[in-house]
């Protein structure tokens, strides 16, 4: 099992963070960079949840079903894997998000990823060694085009 924890800022509200995060429509697969137009699926959605498939032929054809929830608690995105070709289910992502002082938000991540098969055991490897920087680095590059538009 891996898990990584890492904390970023912006100078986007918490409320265009959380947008961010829960906006499956096309534009998705051109802001989030492990995710491409020909694996990105809506199964369903409604106020609070959705229930995505995602996925990157670019990096070696993995994907995920995951339930997205969001409104329960406020400032606070979870992301559960229902079903993948690389890690099992359980595996997930829980972002909080934080008015910072700054204006902006205070953005704490933690990632568990329960490995599935060979491949699975050896990305978790590496998520485990160098995934703070790795996952730190594409939500900033997710977010930055937004922070010159909007707060």
């Amino acid at each position: 099992m891996a898990r990584v924890r890492f904390e970023l800022e912006t100078s986007l509200s918490p409320q265009a963070v959380e947008r961010v995060l829960t906006d499956f429509g096309p534009q998705r697969a051109q802001a989030w960079p492990n995710i491409d137009a020909d694996h990105l699926q809506v199964h369903a959605q409604g106020p609070g949840w959705a229930d995505v498939t995602e996925g990157n032929s670019r990096a070696g054809g993995i994907w995920e079903r995951n339930r997205y929830e969001w409104g329960k608690e406020p400032g606070r995105v979870t992301i559960t894997t229902i079903d993948s070709n690389v890690w099992k289910s359980g595996s997930g992502w829980d972002y909080r998000l934080q008015a910072a002082s700054s204006g902006g938000t205070s953005i704490r991540v933690e990632v568990v990823r329960h490995g599935k098969g060979v491949k699975g055991m050896l990305l978790g490897l590496v998520i485990g060694a160098f995934g703070a920087r790795i996952l730190r680095s594409d939500m900033r590059k997710v977010l930055a085009p937004l922070t010159t538009t909007s707060r």
